[in-house]
């Protein structure tokens, strides 16, 4: 019975527990054992809540029974990521300093969960202010790939898409600076999804809503299933009155989208690093099944494209300040090596505003040329790395570093994405594609991942 619990979308879980076919204590008992199994090998889950969820699962049967639903997630578990804020749980951000930190509040994105009635399993792992692509830090640990325990998760949101792909819950919400959803859900084989920038506050967000590369950062939710993202992420998107980024665009609908309309830009290389060719070979299959679906492909990439690496670290470079500014604010003093100042920080400081006018002026030129490649198509198919899960400790290699370059663009634009299973490696190891499409056009992506879902299969289950 567990495994077909645990193993259910969040959608199918809600339904069930409203038909009262299960009830929401049986849900969150069933995925407590399978954390209790999985997690010593993973180490996913960083903080566990296990004592209240029970009780909140209880009194959501309870009120069902009365006829009382709270929200479309009555009675739903979930993981939350460590970056961000839960009222009466330590929420660490992975950062020395805030070791003991228990927040007064909930941020923002786990309010609106919670009010819609989904219940919190625990905490999940992430590296240290969430800037890795590795997920370990000195509080908890690194995470393993539940696929292959010697590889890693990918981070930031390596705890998250860890406990998912292994069936310890159902969703949780990843943040994404770089790529910090997509990359692990693509290690992990799950899927996520990026927003458009300010769609979702960042309101209890280790990283608050400011600084000068603000527009980089957007939440969102991770699943095995597409469906899942469509259901959560209108729950958690819109304005909170606090970060003032968030702008009141209207959301679509998914499943109003007519597929065959829709015009496809793939490339499968974009100038900076190659691909290996089962990567190469799983973004070509599923651009063949678009194409079989009636949807124009057109092979191209946007012009420019090949200069998102030098764009995106010249930024963080010349920002260098902004973490050592948060990590004094939270009183971290022993600091994860991957945080840690360039010997020469001190000496560049005087040329700092200097170079982060001339990035910023970079980086708006990039965006403008890709809106304007974009206007003659609806979505871009691409990979999201350039391999799949890599070994523990060689996420800041350079060749390493550089394929990580393909899902950096979008956060460069600021366009929604959605990772999405569609193979696997002759070493076992998931493969995803990155389907992006224009600003504010969510609907679009998760309708496109949603139909090579179908097709491929995404989300496979672990032997274990």
């Amino acid at each position: 019975m567990d495994h077909e619990i645990i193993y259910a979308s969040a959608s199918a879980l809600a339904q069930s527990i409203r038909s009262r076919s299960l009830s929401s204590e049986e849900v969150v008992a069933a995925y407590l054992r399978r954390i209790a199994i999985i997690n010593p090998q993973l180490n996913a889950v960083v903080q566990l809540t296990a004592d209240t969820a029970l009780a909140q699962a209880r009194a959501a049967d309870t009120a069902l029974a009365r006829g009382a639903m709270i929200g479309p997630l009555h009675g739903v578990p979930m993981t939350i990521k460590d970056n961000l804020d839960t009222a009466g749980v330590i929420s660490t951000g992975g950062t020395t300093g805030r070791a003991a930190y228990v927040p007064a509040q909930d941020a923002t994105v786990v309010a609106r969960l919670h009010a819609a009635g989904a219940i919190l399993l625990g905490k999940t792992n992430t590296p240290e202010l969430t800037l890795a692509f590795e997920t370990d830090n000195l509080i908890h640990g690194r995470t393993s790939n539940p696929y292959d325990l010697r590889c890693t998760s990918g981070g930031s949101s390596g705890g998250a898409a860890a406990i998912i792909a292994a069936g310890g819950s159902p969703f949780d919400i990843g943040s994404d600076t770089g790529g910090r959803i997509r990359l692990p859900a693509h290690f992990c084989g799950i899927t996520g999804l990026k927003p458009s920038s300010g769609r979702v506050p960042r309101t209890g967000h280790i990283l608050p809503p400011a600084g000068a590369l603000d527009a980089l950062t957007t939440l969102g939710p991770m699943a095995r299933f597409v469906e899942d993202l469509s259901l959560i992420f209108p729950i958690i998107a819109g304005a909170d009155w606090y970060d003032a980024t968030i702008a009141p665009v209207p959301l679509g609908d998914p499943s109003a989208i007519t597929l065959k309309q829709l015009r496809v830009a793939v490339h499968t290389d974009n100038g900076i690093m190659t691909p290996t060719a089962e990567t190469v070979a799983v973004v070509r299959a599923a651009a063949d099944a678009l194409a079989n679906a009636g949807i124009s492909i057109v092979e191209t990439r946007p012009p420019g494209i090949e200069q998102t690496s030098e764009i995106i670290s010249g930024l963080f470079n010349a920002d260098s300040a902004t973490p050592q500014m948060l990590l004094e604010q939270y009183g971290t003093t022993e600091i994860h090596p991957w945080l840690q100042p360039a010997p020469d920080a001190a000496e560049r400081t005087p040329v700092l505003a200097a170079e982060m006018a001339d990035r910023l002026f970079r980086w708006g030129i990039f965006r403008n040329q890709m809106l304007a490649f974009m206007e003659s198509y609806d979505v871009i198919l691409c990979p999201v790395c350039a391999f799949p899960a890599i070994p523990h400790g060689t996420g800041d290699d350079p060749d390493h570093r550089n394929g990580f370059s393909y899902t950096e663009t979008y956060n460069l634009t600021g366009w929604p994405a959605v990772a999405v299973r569609c193979g696997t490696s002759a070493a076992g190891l998931p493969i995803g594609v990155q389907v992006v499409a224009r600003p504010w056009r969510e609907d679009v992506a998760l309708a496109v991942a949603a139909y090579l879902e179908r097709v491929f299969g995404g989300w496979q289950q672990l032997a274990n």
